[in-house]
């Protein structure tokens, strides 16, 4: 059997043919299963979703309280029609997964978005070997490669004091979902000093508190003194050119996207200052999970796809880009 019968791209999304189900579909569905709670991974409108149960609080408040979620524990294995489907660790985000697809022998695995980086907010990266991969590449060039998360932490927090020390607010891009998390917990290892969030960021970190994920003091921008000065605000990147964002007066800005690895990038959106973090995978550890999961056939979704296909192509391996609709690291 050919490797490429377990995974067909559809109009509705990326298809598992002989289970009838569909991962991360574009459009509503009979069976999805999802590998994580980014809205571009998560859409609503299916009849059944299957998840991670460490997604949970997340997915029922992004999808709402309409959808039948049927939950599994990482490594749990489950039948999709004649399919065995198991989700495993993919590092990305709270509750992320990489699904995997095994049928007569054949097993295919389907990352999502994944990071190798450690991450003390999730459950890190699993190796799952399988014959075909079907890998993200976002950052699918040989410039992305990421700096210690520690190190990054250090960055913000030496920028926070600097403008302190001039009267300034320091605001802060940066994902609401999973990115604000991995900066407060490495932040929270430099100082106990309480950071203001965004109402979008403060709901996801009270959801990973309630998860067991411990995170340092946030105050919501509401909780803050009329008058902010000196303070750390952290909030999702479209709000920081928004009204939202004057009552801060002459804040500085700064950006946290593996994206500011590209020092143009920062100049073009703007911001003051850039920070280098992402909850994908760098160049580095793109390759090295390709070659670990000894896969013999690659499929390389959204990113830099072709430029990832066709080095592995030359590398001797089976590989090609397979267009999606899935937008990686964006600025929402």
């Amino acid at each position: 059997m050919s490797v490429s019968v377990l995974v067909k791209l559809t109009p509705r999304g990326l298809q598992c043919p002989p289970g009838d189900f569909y991962i991360d579909p574009w459009e509503p569905v009979d069976c999805a299963v999802l590998t994580h709670a980014h809205s571009d991974h998560a859409r609503t409108g299916s009849r059944v979703y299957h998840a991670v149960r460490d997604s949970q609080p997340i997915l029922e408040h992004r999808l709402g309280d309409e959808a039948h979620f049927i939950w599994h524990e990482y490594g749990e294995r489950f039948a999709l029609g004649p399919v065995t489907v198991s989700l495993h660790p993919a590092g990305h985000i709270l509750g992320s997964a990489q699904v995997r697809i095994e049928y007569e022998g054949t097993v295919w695995v389907v990352t999502g978005d994944y990071k190798t980086q450690p991450d003390p907010t999730c459950r890190p990266f699993e190796v799952v070997p399988c014959d075909g991969l079907v890998t993200e590449a976002t950052f699918g060039l040989p410039i992305y490669d990421w700096p210690d998360t520690d190190e990054v932490a250090a960055e913000v927090y030496a920028w926070w004091q600097k403008n302190r020390a001039l009267g300034r607010n320091s605001l802060l891009g940066c994902y609401a979902l999973g990115k604000a998390q991995r900066l407060l917990a490495a932040l929270g290892k430099i100082s106990d000093e309480p950071i203001y969030t965004h109402t979008a960021t403060e709901n996801i970190v009270q959801m990973y508190r309630d998860l067991g994920v411990t995170l340092p003091p946030t105050l919501r921008v509401q909780e803050a003194p009329k008058k902010l000065s000196g303070a750390l605000i952290l909030a999702p990147p479209s709000s920081l050119g928004s009204p939202w964002a004057r009552r801060f007066g002459d804040a500085a800005t700064g950006f946290a996207s593996g994206w500011m690895q590209i020092r143009g990038n920062r100049r073009r959106r703007g911001y003051d200052k850039g920070f280098v973090l992402s909850d994908h995978a760098d160049w580095k550890g793109l390759l090295s999970t390709i070659e670990n999961t000894r896969a013999r056939k690659v499929l390389v979704t959204h990113g830099y796809s072709e430029e990832l296909a066709r080095y592995l192509a030359g590398q001797g391996l089976d590989a090609e880009p397979l267009a999606t609709h899935f937008q990686g690291e964006g600025d929402a």
